[in-house]
């Protein structure tokens, strides 16, 4: 098998492993829901974490303290702000959501993304 150069970091790395999440608070979410997560990369010093996430169909309210790049794979999701203001992003789309983001996520189909956290 073949190695990536030094300091390149690839996403089909086999040996990272899922943690598997059970989000059930009703304050934060409509019903409770599975997600996954594959971290690829973490670089506590910087606040950054990078991997794979994928969840069932689900609406979170969130408050984001937090910058993230989210590119999805499979899947869509509606992001809605505090105003009602809304979009649907599909496979392909690339996105950020800045921190200050009020407001919903809205899975509306079983989603798979690559994300880049910065806090």
């Amino acid at each position: 098998m073949p190695h990536s150069p030094q300091h390149v970091i690839a996403f089909d790395n086999e040996a990272v492993k899922a943690t598997k999440t059970i989000t059930s608070d009703p304050a934060l979410v409509d019903r409770p829901y599975r997600s996954q997560s594959w971290r690829h990369f973490e670089r506590a010093d910087k606040g950054a974490v990078a991997g794979i996430w994928e969840a069932e169909p689900h609406l979170e309210r969130v408050d984001c303290d937090y910058d993230e790049l989210c590119h999805l794979l499979e899947g869509s999701v509606r992001l809605t702000d505090a105003t009602g203001h809304s979009q649907i992003f599909e496979p392909g789309d690339s996105f950020i959501v800045a921190a200050g983001f009020k407001g919903t996520w809205e899975t509306l189909s079983h989603v798979r993304k690559v994300f880049f956290i910065l806090k």
